[in-house]
């Protein structure tokens, strides 16, 4: 089954300082754009991260810190990605969990918004886990019978990921739709989240609640009257810089809402 594109679909990887999105820094980033037309546009770089690389990642990925030391850093790269991902829907290994709220941070940093909202977002390893449940070298073995060679390199990475998702549309051709509306309807998680790290999310009756925590399910409003340093809280502490903005637009709606006699 071919895959249908109206726009380009960045299928990308990242190599990080852990997995941490609130802290953690991207020290290899990897894109595979393909194009409605068939081509395909690789873009590859090594980042230095402005924070030590433990072992413990270096391990994982084979990047230590002596090969980006002299690497730029995300904040140079910033305006180049973000030019490369321009009217790009967006997908990748896990990447509604963990790659995209991390790529997200990044840009945020660097005082630029990646918004998602209209992209469509196609996580494969979602598709994998409701297919047959296994990790990426098992996703690459099974699908395209071939061995993950340089696992954790962002680029053999991507470009397994993409072999991948073109495999599952030939072998799910009875399930599966090869348009990029329907792959992102069936890689969204089951909560509707508002911010990419899902911390906040919206119930059956489209109120803003809390995904996480102590008062999980609750509504924001809910707990701004029960416990309004909550909010604060929130603002101060290690979350991601998304989760923070996408909370302060539900107070601002919230206090310009009129109260219900």
């Amino acid at each position: 089954m071919p895959l249908e594109l109206n726009r380009p679909l960045a299928i990308f990887d990242l190599e990080c300082t852990g997995t941490n999105i609130s802290t953690d820094r991207i020290v290899e980033i990897s894109i595979v754009k393909l194009m409605p037309d068939g081509s395909q546009d690789v873009y590859t770089r090594r980042v230095n991260p402005e924070m030590e690389i433990p072992e413990s990642a270096s391990a994982i990925h084979g990047i230590t810190n002596k090969d980006v030391a002299l690497a730029p850093t995300f904040e140079q790269l910033a305006p180049e990605v973000y030019q490369f991902l321009d009217n790009c829907d967006l997908a990748g290994f896990n990447s509604n969990r963990y790659d995209i709220p991390l790529l997200v941070e990044e840009f945020l940093r660097c005082g630029l918004d990646l918004q998602t909202e209209h992209r469509k977002l196609i996580d494969v390893q979602t598709i994998f886990h409701k297919m047959e449940e296994r990790t990426l070298g098992a996703a690459y073995a099974f699908y395209c019978q071939k061995n993950l060679d340089h696992a954790h390199s962002a680029e053999a990475d991507a470009l397994a990921t993409a072999e991948i998702l073109l495999a599952q549309l030939d072998r799910y051709s009875d399930k599966l739709k090869g348009n990029v509306d329907f792959l992102h309807e069936f890689s969204k998680r089951q909560v509707n989240t508002l911010d990419t790290a899902g911390r906040l999310a919206l119930n059956d009756k489209k109120e803003p609640i809390y995904n996480f925590g102590k008062h999980k399910g609750r509504t924001v409003k809910e707990v701004m009257e029960l416990e309004p340093g909550y909010y604060g809280w929130m603002l101060n502490a290690e979350f991601p810089l998304d989760t923070k903005n996408v909370l302060r637009k539900i107070k601002k709606q919230l206090d310009e809402t009129p109260s219900t006699p």
